[in-house]
């Protein structure tokens, strides 16, 4: 349940004010920013998804019905733009790869840092068991509130979380080989 300022704000958005649209904009842009990162990957295509996701989110005011708080019917509205972007994403970079395959092989395998080999293994997860690894883990919300967030059970939250680092463990078991 949103507290009180925010429900005002809400109301008064509801009724046409851009200056307390603005204000939940305002509250809200940097998670929003920071969820839609996690899923594309990139800071283009992140401000595009946030920009959007509070496009929906004024164009859907007059539905929203103030179960959950604006940030969490926000953040929802994030993820769904962002897993679709990334969803394009991957299938755009996959044509890409199949066209400049070969001259990457010849290479040899780049000098990325760690955290560039960990964000690939995040994106190379299933969509759900990705989403449910960055809530939990990253963001540190709660099993219930991803669940809320992903409209799911709180056990299936679970499942998807410990397939999704199973396989984040076995895809950079090569670092710790590495590293050791």
């Amino acid at each position: 349940m949103p507290d009180a300022d925010e429900r005002q704000l809400i109301s008064r958005a509801r009724t046409g004010s851009h200056e307390a649209f603005r204000m939940l904009v305002e509250r809200h842009m940097k998670h929003a920013y920071n969820v839609a990162f996690s899923f594309v990957g990139n800071h283009e295509d992140a401000s595009d998804v946030a920009q959007e996701a509070f496009v929906r989110a004024y164009r859907g005011l007059p539905s929203f019905r103030e179960e959950a708080g604006f940030g969490t019917w926000l953040h929802r509205i994030v993820m769904n733009l962002a897993m679709n972007r990334a969803k394009r994403n991957r299938v755009r970079s996959a044509r890409e790869v199949d066209t400049a395959g070969e001259e990457r092989a010849a290479e040899g395998p780049p000098a990325d840092d760690i955290r560039e080999h960990v964000e690939r293994a995040l994106h190379e997860l299933p969509t759900l068991q990705r989403a449910v690894v960055i809530l939990r883990t990253i963001d540190g919300l709660s099993t219930k509130q991803v669940s809320t967030i992903l409209r799911c059970s709180e056990g299936t939250v679970k499942t998807h979380l410990f397939r999704g680092l199973k396989k984040m463990r076995a895809s950079l078991g090569y670092l710790q080989e590495n590293l050791s």
